[in-house]
């Protein structure tokens, strides 16, 4: 199994962008997605979470920020990010979890003040 993800870029404060993690190799549908960050010097955080049934989980620093959405089809996972901080700056990993955890390479978002 292998986790891509995409989306991440500069933006400035306030703007929004949407990442989105494919998974490939994987014939099963996974119980949890969600996405994590790493800021440069700190510990790798949750951000939010999806379980198979549709139930999310934010960390309270993205809540009423960020969406996270899944197309179990497709095994994909989204994180609209809108009202983009500066703070949110970090390198956004997918995480799939059957059994397991599957992790994503990571894609860096950088917001500019």
């Amino acid at each position: 199994v292998q986790l891509q993800a995409s989306g991440g870029g500069l933006v400035q404060a306030g703007g929004s962008l949407r990442l989105s993690c494919a998974a490939s190799g994987s014939p099963f549908t996974f119980n949890r997605m969600g996405w994590y960050r790493q800021a440069p010097g700190k510990q790798r955080e949750l951000v939010a979470v999806i379980m198979s049934g549709g139930i999310t989980n934010y960390a309270d620093f993205v809540k009423g920020r960020f969406t996270i959405s899944k197309d179990n089809g497709k095994n994909t996972v989204y994180l609209q990010m809108n009202s983009l901080k500066p703070e949110d700056t970090a390198v956004y990993y997918c995480s799939f979890r059957y059994y397991g955890d599957y992790w994503g390479q990571g894609t860096l978002v950088t917001v500019s003040s």
